[in-house]
């Protein structure tokens, strides 16, 4: 059995990507990890799009609560949500390539803020998400 220091994030997120077959529909890529922080990317596809022509929010949720849950689980401590609220922005559209980037604002001991800014191609902010964890104190590798 692995000893839990000897875990890093990105082998906890990798483990955990394995395993997210959501994410994995939603395509996204993982382009960096760090302890209390990721940052991912992903393609709009045209079934992600509303009746109004425009990407469905909860797919940029979606996007966003990916960044988050990979940037306070890194760990290796497993953290599920508590809260989480999403500002939407600017409208997205097919083809675009969203960038989630997840930030720790505090590390606590049973539990974690984190600020998520998602983008699209031109770097434009399309959206700002905030989510709060807990912490389980169980491991996930």
């Amino acid at each position: 059995m692995n000893n839990e220091k000897d875990i890093n994030a990105k082998e906890v997120v990798k483990h955990m990507m394995q395993h997210d077959l959501f994410s994995q529909w939603l395509g996204i890529e993982v382009l960096e990890i760090k302890e209390g922080y990721s940052k991912i990317k992903m393609t709009i596809r045209s079934e992600m799009i509303n009746g109004l022509g425009i990407i469905h929010g909860g797919v940029t949720f979606s996007l966003a609560d990916s960044a988050f849950a990979f940037a306070c689980n890194n760990r290796n401590n497993l953290s599920v949500a508590l809260d989480t609220s999403i500002n939407f922005l600017k409208p997205v559209h097919v083809n675009d390539t969203l960038t989630a980037e997840a930030k720790e604002i505090h590390n606590g001991r049973s539990t974690g803020l984190y600020h998520i800014s998602i983008t699209n191609q031109h770097h434009q902010e399309v959206a700002i998400f905030k989510g709060t964890c807990f912490r389980t104190n169980k491991t996930l590798i």
